[in-house]
């Protein structure tokens, strides 16, 4: 994992604490769309680095994740 991985952990940890949208404030913060910022977020979410470094915002988000998947196929 690089500086803007864990960066991006962070945030997602604490992005509750920003004031204004999320897509602005990932734009203006990280440089890059709000859909590149979730792709990588993805991947991230399946390096065992980051379960190491994170691991109850990596299981929650994972979770989060698996439950949309599950409405998806559901539709």
């Amino acid at each position: 994992m690089n500086d803007t991985d864990r960066a991006i952990l962070d945030f997602e940890r604490e992005h509750w604490k920003y004031q204004g949208n999320k897509e602005r404030v990932i734009q203006e913060r990280f440089g890059f769309s709000p859909n590149r910022y979730y792709q990588r977020l993805n991947r991230l979410l399946d390096e065992p680095e980051a379960l190491a470094q994170q691991p109850a915002l990596v299981k929650r988000l994972l979770n989060r994740r698996d439950q949309r998947a599950q409405r998806r196929r559901a539709v």
